[in-house]
């Protein structure tokens, strides 16, 4: 790969990593012979460098002290590993950051699979990371190591009901404001365990991604384990955990299970009351007397952007924050193509909530709904499948009343969120009409309410409304429709992820 590219690469990383608010942790004690490569390489790859000088006394500290571009914390008396790792999160903290990755200076972890966290970081937000060291049965260790990972492992699986191939790697990324129990940690080697233990039990997400190992030959390692003491330390500390599990642990895991069944249970009761007793009811008896006119359509328009702003605003989703950003003060009273990224079944309520005066364009699953499709009917929105220059007659007809179009480019609802191949439709309406593009930007409902998931998660829902777009301006984005498609996706990628990036650092 040229270098230029390879350079490029890498000053999107550090960006990318300062947007998310990630540092580097390096905790360090006596590592005079690899410290000053591990921070090197690592300042490669990330801008924001914190090393906790652990009471080194055989220059570690002056090796640090004469390097740029990190910030050091060094105290005299070495406190332990455990410690390092507090006073580093804490300081980590202190300058605003969200995230941690950690790394051993001892030069057994690749600074260079950082890339590696900060990827699983935008998959699994909110998540602690833990890089499972590749082939680690197959390097060279003492029985001691390979005995002392996998004792850890299985008492991690008692103490959690989780299974973890290596929960004593020091390569992980922590989100530093789910740190439980970070005041009682112990201070010494058994304290990594313990922020995955207490991370489990208050339902933190766990994942595991492969890294990178290097070990060098037995008599070049320089090691700080102490077989005896340690394995004593660490026994009394899963015989204290097993004891919190039961007492603790568990009681905590029932209740957010009991909590997730009760929340879906409640918001799906909730619509269906709502849909199928109160606004079908209502509409019927409402459409029925009397002659249908425009007025009348205007009306149920009217009760469904009450319903979108009741369930939303007002009564609420639980554990759902919705919020919206609305930077050029957009009212929508001049009709456009009102275009927004798909997730969620909660979509819907979301761009109903923009405006009254609002068209819907929508899946056939949409339109056939048992719940609400006779109200949708009545409102005047129409399926895609039934062709857009086929029902473009009615579209004119709705704009010249007032009435805004929306439309999703996807077609269909992403599982991980990603944003999906735009189709060309929403483009052909708004050059056939004459429109103006208003695009929304939906983040977090499709984690609220995941495509292939049957229960509600806590997440907060946003949605930016950005600049209107004129025809003109949509003709600088290509010459066809399909190259315009394409532009737009791409411009919905990149903001997508300027949301993500801030909303994730205090998920």
């Amino acid at each position: 790969m040229p270098e230029t590219v390879e350079q490029e690469k890498l000053i999107a990383q550090r960006k990318l990593l300062r947007e998310r608010g990630i540092c580097v942790v390096i905790p360090t004690f006596n590592n005079v012979g690899t410290i000053a490569d591990v921070v090197q390489r690592a300042k490669v790859q990330c801008d924001d460098i914190i090393v906790v000088c652990d009471g080194a006394n055989d220059g570690t500290l002056e090796v640090l002290q004469s390097m740029d571009g990190i910030t050091l914390v060094a105290y005299p008396n070495n406190a332990g590993k455990g410690e390092a790792l507090k006073r580093g999160f804490k300081k980590a903290l202190e300058m605003g950051f969200a995230y941690a990755i950690t790394l051993d200076s001892d030069g057994q972890h690749f600074p260079e699979d950082i890339h590696i966290m900060l990827e699983a970081s935008c998959k699994y937000p909110g998540a602690l990371i833990v890089g499972e060291r590749k082939d680690l049965e197959l390097v060279q260790r003492s029985r001691g190591s390979k005995f002392a990972n996998k004792f850890s492992n299985f008492w991690f699986w008692v103490q959690t009901g989780k299974a973890l191939k290596d929960t004593q790697t020091g390569f992980r990324l922590y989100p530093l404001k789910k740190l439980y129990g970070l005041s009682f940690l112990t201070s010494r080697y058994e304290a990594e365990l313990e922020l995955l233990v207490f991370a489990s039990w208050h339902g933190v997400n766990i994942v595991s991604v492969p890294v990178n190992v290097y070990y060098p030959a037995p008599e070049e390692r320089v090691s700080h384990f102490r077989p005896a003491k340690d394995f004593t330390r660490i026994s009394i500390l899963n015989t204290v955990l097993c004891f919190l599990a039961i007492v603790y642990g568990l009681p905590l895991r029932i209740y957010r299970g009991v909590m997730i069944i009760l929340r879906t249970i409640y918001s799906f009761m909730f619509f269906l009351i709502f849909s199928m007793f109160i606004m079908t009811p209502i509409t019927v008896v409402y459409l029925k007397i009397g002659k249908i006119t425009d007025k009348k359509r205007y009306h149920l328009h009217c009760i469904l952007n009450f319903m979108a702003r009741f369930v939303l605003k007002i009564h609420g989703i639980p554990g759902v924050k919705f919020s919206i950003s609305n930077p050029h003060n957009e009212d929508f009273e001049k009709p456009a193509v009102i275009i927004c990224n798909h997730q969620s079944h909660l979509d819907l309520m979301t761009m109903l909530i923009q405006t009254r005066k609002l068209v819907v364009l929508t899946n056939d699953w949409v339109w056939n709904s048992p719940y609400y499709s006779y109200v949708i009917h009545k409102a005047e929105f129409y399926p895609v499948s039934a062709g857009v220059d086929t029902i473009m007659p009615k579209l004119k007809n709705l704009v010249e009343r007032g009435y805004s179009i929306a439309v999703y480019p996807e077609g269909t609802r992403s599982v991980d969120c990603s944003i999906g191949r735009f189709h060309q439709g929403a483009f052909h309406i708004a050059h056939t009409l004459g429109l103006d593009v208003i695009p929304l930007v939906l983040y977090g409902a499709g984690k609220a309410l995941p495509k292939k998931d049957m229960h509600l998660t806590k997440w907060p829902i946003r949605i930016e409304i950005d600049k209107r777009i004129t025809p003109s301006e949509l003709n600088t984005f290509g010459d066809t429709l399909k190259q315009q498609a394409s532009y737009m996706r791409q411009y919905y990628k990149k903001r997508y992820w300027e949301i993500a990036n801030k909303i994730e650092q205090d998920v």
